[in-house]
C-alpha cells in the first residue's frame, strides 16, 4: 500500500448547476513532506464543515484504482478536457492510496505511516461540487451506484506525509465497513 500523492487546495469559489459556491474540493499534488496535524493538512482548507473537514474528518483518501473508471466516463460524457489525464486530487481527497480499496476498509482501521497515524472515521458522500469538479451532472450518481466513495481519516498521531511512501493497515474493531456504511446512508436517502 502506498501514498501517492498528498493533495491540498484553499477555499476558492467553484461554479456549480446551483451557481457559484465556496469550495476546497479542487485539490493540487504537494511536494515535500506535509505537516499533518489533528484537523488535516498543512495548507488545506474545507469551505463547509457541517460536512466536510473537523476532527472526524480531517484528512480525505480515495484510491487511484477508479481512477481510469472517472477517466471513461468523463470521455463518454465528453466533458471539458475529457482526454486529459486526471490529475492526482480530481476526487477532491487529501490522500491518493494505491493498494487499499474501500471494500477493504472498516471504520476505526489505522493507516500507520513512518511519522503519522491516520484512523477511518466515515465514507465520503458526494454531493453536487462533485458533479462539477468532473463536470457532468452524473458523477455524484455514479459514485454512489459503485460505492467508490473513498473515505474519511481522523488524525490519530499527528506528524508530516510525504509522497511515495508506504503505509500499513492495522486492523480496528473490524464491526463495520466503509462500503457496507456507505451503501446503507445512501439507501436510507432513496427511499
Amino acid at each position: 500500500m502506498k501514498l501517492l500523492s498528498i493533495n491540498t487546495a484553499p477555499a476558492q469559489a467553484l461554479l456549480t448547476a446551483q451557481g457559484s459556491v465556496l469550495s476546497g474540493i479542487r485539490k493540487q499534488p504537494q511536494s515535500g513532506p506535509v505537516a499533518v496535524a489533528p484537523l488535516g493538512l498543512a495548507g488545506d482548507e474545507q469551505a463547509d464543515l457541517s460536512v466536510h473537514g473537523g476532527l472526524a474528518k480531517a484528512v480525505y483518501a480515495y484510491p487511484v484504482e477508479h481512477y481510469p473508471f472517472w477517466q471513461t466516463v468523463r470521455a463518454q460524457a465528453r466533458v471539458a478536457g475529457w482526454d486529459e489525464a486526471l490529475a492526482p486530487g480530481s476526487m477532491g481527497e487529501n490522500l491518493s492510496l494505491q493498494g487499499l480499496l474501500e471494500s477493504q476498509v472498516w471504520i476505526g482501521d489505522i493507516l500507520r505511516f513512518a511519522d503519522c497515524e491516520l484512523v477511518v472515521s466515515e465514507p465520503r458522500f458526494p454531493c453536487f461540487k462533485f458533479n462539477a469538479v468532473m463536470g457532468f451532472n452524473q458523477a455524484a450518481k455514479l459514485m454512489t451506484q459503485n460505492a467508490w466513495c473513498g473515505f474519511y481519516l481522523a488524525v490519530q498521531r499527528p506528524g508530516s506525509l510525504s509522497a511515495g511512501e508506504s503505509f500499513e493497515l492495522i486492523a480496528g474493531p473490524r464491526e463495520v465497513g466503509v462500503t457496507e456504511l456507505f451503501k446503507a446512508r445512501t439507501s436510507k436517502k432513496k427511499n
